[in-house]
């Protein structure tokens, strides 16, 4: 039998929130087992704790936002998908802000530092959530479909489907969690043009830049439009009649986009509680749609 996993030491890592723009740190911990994942917000009164469950999510607009009816902590997506998808099983991380660091945007730095610190062995057996008959998920409102069916390991497909003729339709999968770090951990979040303003006006990307994600401008707007939200994120104005991916670093893989969801998906499927014995195909898949299927899972097991 598998044993149970956590890290042998803890580490911290630093930078400034994406939608607060806070200069921020987290740090993950070695737990006992059958801890599971918590989360808990230090820089509050009792330093409250937060158990990590689909149940616990009370916001998807722009990542995956976890309460416990009081405080609450966003963007944890990354860092619990390097954690679910590495096997380590229980972990406590603490941050001192009302959500994740940023970073460069991806799982990398995350997946890097759980990998040099090292992975304990403890003694309790690994239990795990064995899908014994599909479960399917459809949303008519974003046309996504998440599926599950039976499978020997935990394995993960992804299709993302955009409203453009300049950037392809992407598909990218993940047939090995050991291929996590090397195939999936660098691909960084992404987001439109056209999404900017909503986004800025609702308070949110405060943090957010060309050097932790990606932007992609699929749909032609007015110059002036455009030379707006060129300022509001105080990169250079760029030609509006020129589509395409607008970044610092170039794209570490065609498919960056679609890598990035299926990080994603893993990391909003570890809410589930236990890691999963099966494979996961998501069409369109979105923060609001991965957390009623992690909870749709959870309700069937």
């Amino acid at each position: 039998m598998e044993k149970q996993r956590t890290i042998k030491e803890g580490f911290k890592l630093s930078s400034k929130g994406l939608h607060t723009g806070l200069d921020l740190t987290v740090e993950f911990c070695p737990a006992p087992e059958n801890f599971g994942y918590k989360i808990q917000r230090i820089d509050v009164e009792g330093c409250p704790i937060i158990d990590v469950l689909a149940e616990n999510v009370t916001d998807t607009q722009r990542g995956t936002v976890l309460s416990n009816g009081v405080e609450r902590v966003s963007t944890i997506e990354h860092g619990l998908s390097a954690l679910y998808a590495l096997g380590i099983d229980n972990c406590l991380v603490k941050v001192n802000g009302p959500e994740f660091p940023i970073l460069e945007g991806s799982a990398r730095l995350y997946v890097e530092n759980i990998l040099r610190v090292g992975i304990l062995e403890q003694e309790a057996e690994k239990e795990y959530l064995v899908v014994k008959e599909p479960i399917e998920y459809r949303d008519e409102q974003s046309g996504s479909v998440l599926r599950i069916e039976p499978a020997e390991d935990f394995s993960v497909s992804v299709v993302v489907s955009f409203d453009s003729s300049s950037i392809s339709n992407q598909r990218a999968e993940l047939k090995h969690m050991d291929d996590f770090a090397t195939e999936i951990a660098a691909a960084r979040t992404f987001v439109f043009v056209r999404d900017i303003e909503p986004l800025l006006a609702a308070g949110l990307i405060k943090g957010g830049d060309l050097d932790n994600s990606i932007v992609l401008y699929e749909r032609e707007m007015p110059q002036d439009r455009y030379d707006r939200i060129a300022d509001a994120m105080n990169i250079p104005r760029m030609d509006a009649k020129k589509l395409g991916y607008i970044n610092h670093r170039p794209l570490v893989w065609e498919n960056e986009p679609a890598r990035h969801k299926l990080l994603d998906v893993i990391g909003d499927l570890s809410l589930v509680g236990k890691p999963i014995k099966g494979f996961v195909t998501a069409y369109r898949p979105g923060h609001r749609v991965n957390n009623q299927f992690a909870r749709l899972i959870r309700a069937n097991s």
